[in-house]
């Protein structure tokens, strides 16, 4: 199982960048997204995107990160600018042999006690970037590709097309197929 927990979601302030954590979540491989902060709309429209385009992920917010941290029983890893390496983090990832692993993504500032509750502490780069930007480096560099292009029992489906968009619609009347140059 894999689960990225989001911390210090703020709804008014935060909306969309955590709408990207979940959605590069679910696109890169994670299980899950628990979020701290109680979003219904957030739950919504990560439930919907699910209805649409497939796959068993699972969005819960409101967690109470303290206890989502303490009762895990895989790897817990915290993405951020002041870690270990990534090529290192993974060496000791590979080394702990976890099968469940939950990944920590802030928002705002990170209380203390998360890097002492981690079992890792991981920098993607040692510069100011995006926390989504880090998580989906992380993500493709300790699972590799294998999630981008799997096949989900989906309502819509996207076909890779060089000049345009191709996306099949299981759900309309008449043809299944649209393509837009």
């Amino acid at each position: 199982m894999l689960v990225v927990l989001r911390l210090g979601h703020r709804p008014s302030r935060d909306k969309r960048a955590t709408t990207h954590v979940a959605l590069t979540a679910r696109a890169l491989g994670a299980d899950e997204v628990w979020v701290s902060t109680k979003d219904g709309m957030l739950e919504r429209t990560i439930n919907d995107l699910v209805t649409r385009f497939g796959g068993g992920f699972i969005v819960r917010t409101g967690v109470k990160w303290r206890d989502a941290i303490k009762s895990w029983k895989g790897s817990v890893v915290h993405l951020t600018m002041y870690g270990q390496h990534l090529q290192e983090a993974l060496r000791e990832l590979e080394r702990m042999n976890e099968q469940d692993m939950l990944i920590i993504v802030g928002a705002e500032k990170v209380p203390r006690e998360v890097y002492e509750l981690a079992h890792l502490n991981v920098s993607i780069g040692n510069q100011p970037h995006s926390e989504i930007a880090a998580l989906a480096v992380f993500l493709y560099a300790a699972l590799g590709d294998a999630p981008l292009y799997r096949k989900l029992n989906s309502r819509l489906t996207v076909i890779p097309n060089p000049r345009g968009k191709t996306v099949v619609d299981e759900g309309r009347s008449g043809s299944d197929d649209y393509s837009r140059p």
